[in-house]
Parts: C-alpha cells; structure tokens; sequence
C-alpha cells in the first residue's frame, strides 16, 4: 500500500457498496426489532386470568387446608368442608375486590384508595 509522508494510509474515497451494505443493515435490524418486539399481554386477558386463579386457588387451598387439619384432629369431613366453603367465599370476594378495582389500575395489587 502506499502511504504518505506522515506514515498514514491516503485517503480512500468512499466506496458505495459500503454505503449499500449500511442501507441493507440498517434495514434488516429495523424488520428483526419489529419481529422480535414484546407485545404486552391484553389487559383483560390478565384480570380473567387473575379470576380464574382466584376462583380455583382459593377453595382448593381451603380444601387441602380442612383436609390436613381433619386428619390431624380426627374431625372427618366437617374442617375439609368448612375449608371448601371458606375457600369459596375468599375467592368470591376476591373476583369482588378485582372487579372494583379501577380500569387504570393494576389488578391484583391489593391497594385500593377510596
């Protein structure tokens, strides 16, 4: 290669295919952003789910609840119902509580202000 006097590479002018390939790059890093961009889970889609769970969580913890303590006292089935049945009213005032809660606010947080 040549060099100048200053022991530094001339000056090359620019060469289009470069230009072309930072075109094309740029290009395809917009179309892989749009491809792999998060989309954010539909708002209603997350409280139906949050119902959901509340509805079976709870009264399936208050059976698993009632039925360990009835093994434990030997009081078959009485705790194992009243369990289901408390299980039943958490998660209905539950799917209240959620209801309630404001459309800007986040469901499921547990801090209501009135």
């Amino acid at each position: 290669m040549a060099e100048d006097e200053d022991g530094e590479d001339p000056k090359l002018p620019p060469d289009r295919r470069f230009d072309s390939l930072d075109e094309r790059l740029h290009r395809a890093q917009a179309a892989e952003a749009k491809r792999t961009r998060r989309r954010e889970p539909d708002r209603n889609y997350r409280i139906g789910q949050l119902v959901l769970s509340h509805l079976v969580g709870a009264p399936a913890g208050g059976f698993i609840i009632g039925f360990v303590l009835d093994r434990w006292l030997g009081t078959k089935p009485w705790l194992m119902l009243a369990g289901l049945f408390l299980g039943f009213v958490a998660g209905f005032v539950d799917v209240l509580r959620i209801s309630k809660t404001p459309p800007g606010g986040s469901a499921g947080s547990g801090s209501q202000e009135d």
